[in-house]
């Protein structure tokens, strides 16, 4: 079977993956392809993604004696059967079981494989293989803003992908968030978690985060985004973003930079948040030390807890409060307002029973009025 395999390119010294074949060289096509990524800019945990996509089809094709330049349509779908598969060797089980990956794993890898071979037609390493139909958009109420410029025009839409049902993402209250601050054993775990919880913002963007960044006179922070960080940390977005904060924020924040003071002297570092007691003192967090903290956090509190679940926690309270659509998607950095709208317009049945509690007392209300109009 074929394995993934994290690689140093020696140019840049960046972290790039590739995959191995059973001869223990890489797979040309899939080694072409990750480099087609990397030129295009993508970050690193998405070359990661794609690599381990492309290794999982390879190790369908093995298996299923086929050629990947010699693929149809229907040897994909049977790829995607594959991958849901709890016993993809051919096990037949008469007991049910629960699929071996969700609907959404599934299109992403499949995802990444019909990008493959996107690549591969323009280099004219394999002939076209309808992956996509064109189809005109019907006529809808919501009309984008280059509407009049692209109505009439055909899309493009992917043959092979299975419905996934809509998931209201995963939050914490404002209790369970104190939990989680006051479970930390120093202060920059804390300001990191009460960063994340104030601001929204993504963890990639919070390890690039540089002193230079926060304007605590003014309370407010700057998200800059940077290809070169040493912690490989991205900012997703291309635009700039500031965003402003709380004065008990960036009260935690000068304690936290003279606590570091204390600890580094000279050899601060311009990344805000650094290592200070576990692996090389004084350089920036990186991604997997930053998960480690969430994961000792989940033990010591029994709160599951990810750093994305503090956004989506902030989004939500934001428009529980009534914040403007427009403001919340500008606060959190989204390229288009329908996203913001697609991912954090949801209901759960205590907003239901609050909601309909409002209407039973303003029904009150009314009926109150009327009485004392007819009385009158």
């Amino acid at each position: 079977m074929v394995k993934l395999q994290k690689v140093i390119l020696n140019e840049t010294s960046r972290e790039s993956w590739t995959v191995i074949g059973e001869d223990f060289l890489p797979i040309e096509p899939i080694r072409m392809f990750v480099k087609y990524m990397e030129n295009l800019d993508r970050s690193p945990n998405t070359v990661k993604a794609y690599a381990q996509a492309l290794k999982l089809y390879w190790d369908f094709l093995q298996v299923s004696y086929l050629k990947w330049d010699q693929i149809k349509p229907s040897d994909l779908a049977d790829f995607m059967t594959w991958l849901r598969s709890p016993n993809p060797s051919g096990t037949i089980s008469i007991v049910e079981q629960q699929a071996r990956r969700s609907e959404a794993t599934v299109n992403l890898t499949l995802t990444a494989v019909c990008m493959f071979y996107d690549y591969q037609e323009q280099t004219g390493s394999v002939s076209h293989i309808p992956l996509y139909r064109s189809s005109v958009m019907p006529g809808r109420r919501y009309k984008g803003f280059l509407h009049h410029i692209t109505k009439g025009k055909p899309t493009r839409t992917r043959l092979l992908k299975l419905k996934v049902s809509r998931k209201i993402p995963k939050t914490i209250d404002t209790d369970q968030a104190s939990q989680l601050v006051e479970a930390c054993q120093n202060i920059r775990d804390k300001f990191l978690l009460c960063l994340l919880q104030e601001t929204g913002m993504r963890i990639g963007q919070a390890l690039g985060l540089r002193h230079e960044d926060i304007q605590s006179w003014d309370n407010l922070i700057k998200i800059c985004p940077r290809k070169n960080n040493a912690n490989g940390a991205r900012s997703k977005s291309i635009e700039p973003l500031d965003l402003n904060v709380t004065k008990k924020l960036m009260t935690l924040y000068t304690e936290y930079v003279g606590e570091l003071m204390d600890i580094l002297g000279d050899n601060l570092s311009d990344y805000v948040f650094v290592n200070l007691w576990d692996g090389k003192i004084g350089k920036p967090m990186s991604y997997s030390a930053v998960m480690d903290l969430f994961l000792r956090l989940k033990r010591k509190t029994g709160i599951a807890i990810t750093p994305h679940i503090f956004r989506h926690s902030h989004a939500t309270d934001l428009i529980r409060e009534g914040m403007s659509m427009a403001y919340v998607q500008k606060r959190l950095g989204h390229a288009s307002i329908q996203t913001t709208i697609n991912t954090y317009v949801h209901v759960s049945t205590e907003d239901m029973k609050a909601e309909y509690q409002k209407y039973l007392d303003n029904r009150e209300r009314t009926d109150e009025s009327i009485t004392r109009t007819d009385r009158a």
